[in-house]
């Protein structure tokens, strides 16, 4: 082990003798030793000390620390003297220096020990000085409590913006930064959010320091790389404003015009996957460094923040479609008349059609959970009879008596779902001249079908996961709750696991709905279902057109088994009634495109199916999307749903 001592010290030996005596303490523990005489000047000492104050050791020798190193004699001199003054050892004296500016960052924590080098009559000479850095162990302790102070003042947070009226949210979100400055000790925390007029960056909210100068209002001709940044949805943070490099020109101008911005970070305001705005911390006093555990906590509370703040946005997007909901005035005055239109409406269908063992292992999970009152969520491709499924379900319930209310999550503007669900009251907003009630107050004692859950907007899933947890809801303009009785019987064709990833689907909500699943098997693995499905369509078409067919070719029904119906159920349907416009007579010639093609059972991915089967009708309309005529009207979807899934599968026309 390197060491340095005093040469010229008479006790030089006997110095020795201790420093050799004491070098066991250090063995094991990588630690500093040192020995002193009883002015504290440094007589012998190992690397370690340079270690502990960034002192080379060959300046320590015949030096006291205070002549060495002020900041660190403050906490050991005293150390060493007690024991020298007292004779008596100090051992593991938990020691605390400083950081630069107090920087608890830059903190360190030693554990000291302090022993009284006696010589013959118990004369004592000097003190020997232990000192273990346990500068990382007490780091991670205290992150480790910040931690848990943090998510707690998260969860507080979330649950007090979960519900929130908006009325409240800008004086509550004001509330939240102060307590986030008062936690975290910032200087300043600052929301600006992207204009829905012309996109320009804007103050909304911000907590400070009272001598701190406030923010500008608009930002974007100010620091426009950072605005930049924000608005691609990534993070900027810089420990030392100095050292940025030079395109931040005008920021490092504004912040010297800010009052002299030492340390900032800025992360983007967004809910899913969309960049509301941004959200800024500010650090005047002295310098932050910034780790990414704390960057990961902060983004939680941005998306706290962010989701109060578009649901106040939506609110007041709502007060401007006033035109739109005015149509539905009439579909939904009065409760009993709303259930007689949706018996006398839904009630026509046929049963479920089948005796394949996937249809089987269906139905009879249908039977199972019937009776229960749970939350289903069926699962399958586009055309399998998703509704079909939830309707026996309903029927063999004990909630049959009364009509099963649906609601098409993605037929409707998101600015409308809100009020078709929940329902509002008169003067909830601009134009609302009556009281309306919803879906789930129109199902009270029954069953709500909600279909393509998936495409529930994300602002609206807080409220549905209240429903089904605590039976309760508020319309649009009351905070009164009404408390409702909804078995819900929830579909989709998408990936709710993935959408959950994806930061689209709340985790909470896809685990209420997923209490007991269903899958629907796609046409392609229950072929042997195909005669039973043709010829009870057959029969059921044919009263409507007044036509009796007695056969059907059997290369025909060959052609359909062995076809993959992309469009499942749906499809063959569409093909049967065709076959039945064209056709006259006993027998019916059923023409299934591209049959040939197919000689082998091929199984396709839920999005291949769904990209193969709008592909298959968009050559049908000729590409046209909207009419009456047109590919949305035949898939049974609103236009702009139909347009966003070809833009979301990459489906677009080749070139003649």
């Amino acid at each position: 082990m390197n060491r340095k001592k005093i040469v010229s010290d008479p006790l030089k030996d006997f110095f020795q003798a201790e420093y050799v005596k004491y070098m066991h303490i250090c063995s094991e523990k990588p630690s500093c030793l040192a020995l002193f005489d009883r002015n504290l000047r440094c007589v012998v000492l190992n690397e370690g000390m340079s270690e502990i104050d960034g002192i080379p050791t060959d300046q320590h020798v015949g030096r006291t620390l205070q002549e060495v190193n002020p900041r660190v004699a403050s906490v050991i001199e005293p150390i060493l003297r007690y024991a020298i003054d007292e004779g008596t050892a100090l051992k593991n004296v938990e020691t605390r220096l400083a950081g630069d500016h107090d920087d608890d960052a830059l903190a360190q924590y030693w554990f000291v020990n302090s022993y009284p080098l006696k010589g013959d009559n118990d004369v004592i000479h000097g003190a020997c000085l232990v000192i273990r850095d346990v500068t990382e162990q007490k780091q991670r302790e205290i992150a480790q409590e910040d931690r848990l102070k943090f998510e707690a003042l998260l969860s507080a947070l979330s649950a007090e913006f979960i519900n929130m009226d908006v009325s409240e949210v800008d004086a509550r979100v004001v509330q939240g930064l102060k307590r986030v400055h008062e936690f975290l000790g910032y200087d300043r925390v600052t929301i600006w959010r992207f204009s829905d007029v012309d996109g320009q960056c804007m103050l909304t909210h911000s907590h400070s320091l009272p001598d701190i100068k406030d923010p500008p209002p608009v930002i974007d001709d100010i620091i426009p790389v950072w605005v930049n940044i924000a608005r691609q949805g990534e993070t900027f943070m810089v420990d030392d404003v100095e050292d940025l490099p030079d395109k931040f020109w005008r920021e490092k101008k504004y912040s010297k015009e800010q009052g002299g911005i030492k340390s900032m970070f800025y992360i983007p305001l967004r809910t899913g996957a969309e960049v509301h705005g941004l959200i800024s911390v500010v650090s005047y006093r002295r310098k932050r460094k910034w780790i990414d555990v704390f960057i990961q906590r902060f983004r939680l509370l941005g998306e706290i923040f962010a989701n109060a703040l578009e649901r106040k946005r939506i609110d007041q997007k709502m007060q401007q479609a006033f035109a739109e909901i005015e149509k539905l005035r009439d579909q939904l005055q009065v409760e009993n008349l709303f259930l007689r239109d949706q018996i006398d409406l839904e009630l026509k269908h046929e049963e479920i059609v089948g005796e394949s063992d996937a249809i089987r292992k269906v139905l009879l999970k249908a039977k199972q959970v019937a009776g229960t009152g749970s939350t289903v969520l069926i699962l399958g491709e586009t055309g399998t009879g998703k509704e079909l499924l939830a309707r026996a379900i309903h029927t063999q319930s004990g909630r049959s008596e009364r009509a099963m209310v649906k609601l098409n999550c993605a037929a409707l503007a998101a600015t409308l779902i809100e009020a078709e669900l929940f329902g509002r009251e008169k003067g909830a907003y601009t134009g609302a001249t009556t009281r309306q009630i919803g879906r789930f107050e129109a199902a009270n004692g029954s069953t709500i079908f909600l279909d393509e859950i998936g495409e529930l907007p994300l602002e609206l899933q807080a409220k549905l996961l209240r429903v089904l947890q605590e039976g309760q809801l508020e319309r649009l303009g009351s905070n009164i709750p009404v408390t409702v009785d909804v078995r819900v019987i929830a579909a989709t064709n998408r990936d709710l696991a993935q959408l959950v990833k994806d930061g689209r689907f709340r985790e909470d909500l896809y685990y209420r709905l997923n209490v007991f699943p269903i899958s629907l098997p796609p046409l392609r693995e229950r072929k042997e279902d195909i005669p039973l499905l043709v010829w009870a369509m057959v029969k059921e078409l044919g009263l409507a057109f007044g036509k009796t067919f007695e056969s059907i070719p059997k290369k025909n029904m060959d052609d359909m088994e062995r076809y993959s119906w992309p469009g499942n159920v749906r499809e063959l349907r569409n093909i049967i009634e065709r076959a039945m416009i064209l056709n006259n007579g006993p027998t019916l010639v059923i023409e299934v495109l591209n049959a040939s093609e197919e000689n082998t059972p091929v199984s396709y991915s839920l999005k291949d199916a769904e990209k193969r089967h709008i592909i298959s009708t968009l050559n049908k309309t000729g590409w046209r999307v909207r009419g009456a005529n047109g590919a949305a009207a035949l898939l049974e979807l609103p236009a702009s749903t139909l347009e966003s899934k070809m833009k979301k599968l990459n489906i677009k026309r080749k070139a003649e």
